[in-house]
């Protein structure tokens, strides 16, 4: 019979409530065997007693469930965001906060490797946050080069920059007829591509990006970051299988390795001009992925993107529209389609994930699940609205009677909250953005998460803003939307758990679960609501095994 190893801890949060603290935990063969008492653990047999985590609080292993493998790139594409941002050592990249200190960054990046013509990529930029100054634009890239091309990649990762040298490089003109190509007065490429197809075209820092997110220092990286964050399971809604299937032997050779420190769920994105695709043969690719699924490695389903993001002006937004700032929505899958597109994946029961901003799109997503359960009733579908950032109690009413789950942004109250409520949608509507109260009250599962890189990985950040609601400036977003530390922590152990249909599995701290738990200096649901995010991470247990956070 294999080991038994029994985790006293200070306290052991286990979400189950039949017994919501208990002092212990066993572990034998990667799951738990029992959670009570150390006594009750130890009378299971021969055993080791570990007593690393004797002064800490174990919690279950936290589930983000919408982040992406540009996480892990971020170690190597120097970051330019206004924030400071987390390193995957454990140390603290600093926020860039002016247009100048953008330009030196863009000049040192160019300087460590003089005379190359490979685009400068850089990521986490968001120009929303410089107020009184014009927009960025080629005219300040080409400060730093006229001859080699430079990518500054948005936060959004729905919008990027570049200087003139990249418009020619890849033949971007006024004639150029490409959705998202935005223009100056003189009708000429101004250097911002908003949205994919437009990035896009500046194909060669599009295949930077690719190559650095598939290569395995990335990979490594993002283990090592959840490891940081107390994140035990990451669910990348960004995964290429359905356009790159050879690609996943790359991401089996790394993260199936015994000192991998994190699960990765795949959900593959839907990345195909409409009408370019059979969609039922996308939909048995997709089995056969899941068919070499492992125990670190598996399949999550699919991925839409059904619009852009409010902050970039892109989101598909309802009467009355943004609050100031120019309407550049855009419809990433045409809505007519969305059901034919869909079908073949819900009569196979591979569960869909629609990435739904603005609230005309969140509407587009609803009709067409509904449409879908109506065709073939698979009543335990989980279908979910991702990002749910405007969604409305008449829309969270519908969602909860058609079975659909709500991924919400609590991030965004932090790092676009003032924004919202100035420029993108109003004090009104952003009292009520990420609105998981509501959903709650409405009966609707819900879950948190970081859209990382978009915003840093860690659930304790995410949980805080759910909590709290507090913008940098001081205000409070919307406090009758706030929710209970306890309703927080659940949303990102539990209720990920259950929209990625793994909550028989994960979620708590229970006889037969994985033993995957993360490890907390202090307790979330006893410490003052507004200390979530600063308690310590001591690291993870991933089946079982387990892995320090890094420090600098």
């Amino acid at each position: 019979m294999s080991e038994i190893t029994v985790y006293p801890a200070r306290t052991v949060v286990t979400m189950d409530p039949s017994q919501p603290d208990v002092e212990a935990v066993a572990v034998r063969d990667g799951r738990i065997l029992a959670a009570g008492s150390l006594e009750e653990c130890e009378s299971w047999g021969p055993h080791e007693v570990d007593d690393r985590f004797a002064e800490h609080v174990i919690v279950p292993g936290m589930i983000e469930a919408h982040a992406h493998s540009l996480e892990g790139a971020f170690s190597l594409i120097p970051y330019v965001g206004w924030f400071d941002r987390h390193r995957v050592d454990g140390g603290t990249s600093p926020g860039i906060r002016t247009y100048d200190s953008l330009l030196d960054r863009l000049r040192a990046v160019d300087a460590e490797t003089p005379g190359s013509s490979e685009p400068i990529v850089v990521g986490g930029f968001d120009p929303i946050y410089f107020a009184g100054e014009e927009r960025l634009t080629r005219d300040h890239l080409d400060r730093v080069s006229t001859d080699r091309p430079i990518f500054v990649f948005h936060a959004s990762a729905h919008l990027a920059t570049v200087n003139t040298a990249m418009l020619e490089r890849h033949e971007i003109t006024r004639d150029t007829t490409t959705p998202g190509v935005a223009r100056d007065a003189n009708g000429e490429p101004n250097g911002e591509l908003q949205e994919m197809p437009a990035m896009a075209l500046a194909m060669s820092a599009l295949q930077v990006i690719l190559r650095t997110m598939n290569d395995p220092r990335s990979i490594r990286a993002l283990g090592q970051i959840c490891a940081n964050q107390g994140i035990t399971m990451l669910c990348d809604l960004a995964a290429s299988g359905l356009s790159r299937p050879d690609g996943q032997a790359l991401w089996h050779e790394v993260v199936d390795q015994a000192d991998y420190p994190a699960r990765i769920l795949q959900r593959h994105v839907h990345a195909r001009p409409a009408g370019s695709t059979d969609w039922a043969d996308a939909a048995e690719l997709m089995l056969q992925l899941a068919a070499g699924d492992t125990d670190k490695l598996r399949t999550a389903g699919l991925k839409l993107v059904l619009d852009g993001s409010i902050q970039g002006f892109t989101a598909k937004m309802g009467w009355p529209g943004y609050y100031t700032g120019t309407d550049h929505g855009q419809w990433m899958v045409p809505p007519e389609q969305l059901v034919d597109i869909c079908r073949p994946f819900h009569e196979r029961r591979i569960n869909i994930h629609a990435h739904c901003n603005g609230d005309l799109t969140i509407d587009a997503w609803i009709d067409t699940v509904e449409q879908l359960v109506i065709d073939y009733p698979w009543l335990d579908h989980r279908h979910t609205v991702q990002h749910c950032q405007l969604t409305t109690a008449a829309q969270y009413r519908r969602m909860a009677r058609l079975g659909m789950c709500a991924n919400i942004f609590a991030n965004h109250l932090w790092y676009w909250g003032d924004q919202h409520s100035d420029i993108t949608v109003g004090p009104e509507r952003a009292r009520r953005m990420e609105a998981a109260a509501t959903a709650e009250r409405e009966g609707v599962s819900f879950s948190l998460h970081s859209d990382a890189n978009v915003t840093p990985l860690g659930h304790l950040h995410t949980m805080w803003c759910a909590v709290n609601r507090v913008t940098p400036s001081g205000r409070v977003l919307g406090e009758h939307e706030r929710i209970s530390a306890a309703s927080a922590l659940k949303s990102v152990t539990l209720g990920s758990a259950h929209q990625l249909h793994l909550d028989a599995e994960f979620g708590t701290i229970e006889c037969g679960k994985a033993a995957d738990f993360t490890v907390l200096e202090d307790n979330p649901l006893t410490v003052d609501p507004m200390t979530i995010r600063d308690i310590g991470v001591w690291g993870t247990v991933v089946g079982g095994v387990p892995f320090e956070a890094a420090h600098p």
